[in-house]
């Protein structure tokens, strides 16, 4: 029988996913069941989410990898953590040598935009401060997958083929992505059934050091040395440096709820910003032209402000707090009129992202989000190893003043964000939006979906999204109905519809009720689900 696994002629929808002792929701169903499984042994939404992210490096590596970072909130007994598991630029690699190179700005691949890979230490220190199963037992799924191999998903071989694409014109640098991802000469087809022995003896060596071999280690060796071979910056001693760093997480009152995102250098801060301008007026139907229009509008303010400020903390002209004050956001607020206004240019991205939200049936939820950045990012891999090293440094400037400019031990204005919804003190549960420039768009409509329009978890999901691109061009998905599509381009929108919905971003949700019930939805537009017990 033949036919082709991306062709869908007519609409479908998913139910709400429910269930009391424990969710894993992913967009990859191997790691939904991977953490699934470790709630099962006895484990809480932690040891679940360490277990669902080694997985996804494995079965969703046009995505997320080994070799990038992550992020996480929180919400353990009813307090909330955050974690941010980004690596900074190497110690070695200033602006100046980028641009003695002959470019103008960051390349997006080779060893210019390689940061240092912050994903494995956020594992560690999620497990380590709250974590209850071993190690290795989070670990086994991953490491069976990769050894064993799995079948090739839908959406996981539309992101191989772009992918090839892409690296075919990277040259030798990618030769061992080549080796690694495309070992028969091309990449794997829905359906056939993919192995990473190298990537498998990598998660046994973190498994068996509790992460020591990837940054003081054998690993940390093997990543040294290709770098001093090949011409790259990321040395031994970057990574025996690196340390996640447990954080605040920031929060804006929207219409009686508190959402909450981690501080810079993620753009947590946009989706904050956006939602606070938006705070001041009531939304009573999704489907409303001044609904898109304000949502649009406020967004456009709140991608702006956070381009010239956001990045490394201590870097920022300002402090994060300052910017959701209400007086600043009534002044944003107040720009905001009957037709569409040409801010200043910011022209986002698509990018590759994983992410995922699990919770058990003591109240314990994690909102979870790993990256390489630009699918698998710089093309580098390390030899024996299966690391793909994330080009998370090409968001860097190399404009001198720029806040998110280029500086040795810097971390770059950062794209993933988890987040987190909380009503009176009461945690309700964890939510996010992958894709790049996509993120706090995705969390302002999924949120405004949830809270203004009263829909369930899988409802918001399923929802028509838009995208800004730059200056007054909007992307609708070809499902936002026709009147709405029309009277924002009457008002000075540029309204596009592309052909794919792939740039529209990848959503989980779960949320926990007063009783304990717990309700997830998950990605129509990705491969993935909610594994429920």
């Amino acid at each position: 029988m033949r036919f082709d696994p991306m062709f869908y002629p007519y609409p479908s929808r998913r139910m709400v996913s429910v269930a009391n002792r424990g969710m894993v929701a992913t967009s990859q169903s191997l790691a939904a069941q991977a953490g699934l499984d470790m709630l099962k042994l006895g484990g809480n939404a932690v040891d679940a989410a360490v277990a669902t992210a080694a997985a996804l490096t494995v079965v969703e590596p046009t995505s997320n990898g080994l070799g990038g970072d992550a992020f996480a909130i929180v919400a353990i007994e009813g307090k909330l953590y955050g974690l941010n598991s980004s690596g900074p630029a190497p110690r070695s690699l200033a602006a100046h040598d980028v641009l003695a190179k002959g470019h103008a700005e960051m390349p997006k691949y080779g060893w210019f935009p390689v940061t240092v890979p912050g994903a494995v230490a956020g594992w560690i220190a999620l497990w380590r401060r709250f974590g209850t199963l071993p190690l290795k037992e989070l670990l086994r799924p991953a490491i069976s997958y990769a050894a064993e191999g799995y079948p090739v998903t839908p959406v996981l071989a539309e992101g191989w083929k772009a992918a090839y694409r892409v690296y075919s014109a990277q040259g030798s640098e990618a030769a061992e992505w080549f080796r690694v991802f495309a070992p028969q000469g091309r990449p794997p087809a829905c359906g056939e059934i993919w192995r990473s022995p190298d990537h498998a003896r990598t998660l046994q060596l973190i498994a068996d050091t509790e992460g020591e071999a990837f940054y003081r280690g054998e690993l940390a060796e093997a990543i040294h040395r290709h770098a001093q071979e090949t011409g790259g910056f990321l040395q031994y001693e970057d990574l025996a440096a690196f340390q996640p760093e447990w954080v605040e997480p920031l929060s804006v009152r929207y219409h009686g709820y508190d959402v909450w995102e981690l501080p810079p250098n993620g753009q947590g801060l946009v989706a904050l910003i956006a939602l606070g301008i938006l705070d001041a007026w009531e939304f009573h139907s999704k489907d409303a032209v001044e609904t898109y229009h304000r949502q649009i509008e406020a967004l456009k303010l709140a991608m702006t402000v956070g381009k010239r400020v956001i990045t490394e903390r201590g870097e920022m002209p300002v402090e994060p707090e300052m910017l959701l004050e209400p007086e600043y956001l009534a002044r944003l607020r107040s720009r905001i009129g009957h037709v569409a206004q040409e801010p200043e240019a910011v022209i986002p991205e698509d990018h590759g992202t994983v992410y995922l939200a699990a919770a058990d049936g003591d109240g314990n939820m994690i909102s979870f989000i790993q990256s390489n950045y630009m699918g698998f990012g710089s093309g580098i891999v390390v030899p024996g190893t299966g690391i793909a090293l994330q080009n998370r440094g090409a968001g860097f400037s190399l404009r001198e003043g720029d806040a998110n400019y280029l500086k040795p031990g810097k971390r770059s204005y950062h794209t993933i964000i988890p987040g987190f919804l909380t009503k009176d003190g009461r945690p309700i549960g964890p939510f996010g939006v992958m894709g790049g420039f996509m993120q706090p768009q995705g969390h302002l409509q999924v949120i405004m979906n949830a809270v203004d329009f009263q829909l369930n978890p899988q409802a918001a999901l399923d929802a028509p999204r838009w995208q800004w691109i730059a200056g007054n061009t909007v992307e609708l998905e070809q499902t936002v109905p026709a009147h709405i599509k029309a009277a924002l381009a009457r008002i000075g929108h540029k309204v596009t519809i592309p052909l794919s919905n792939a740039g529209f971003g990848r959503g989980q949700i779960i949320w926990r009720d007063s009783e304990g019930v717990l309700m997830g939805g998950t990605e129509p537009r990705a491969d993935g689900a909610v594994a429920v017990w």
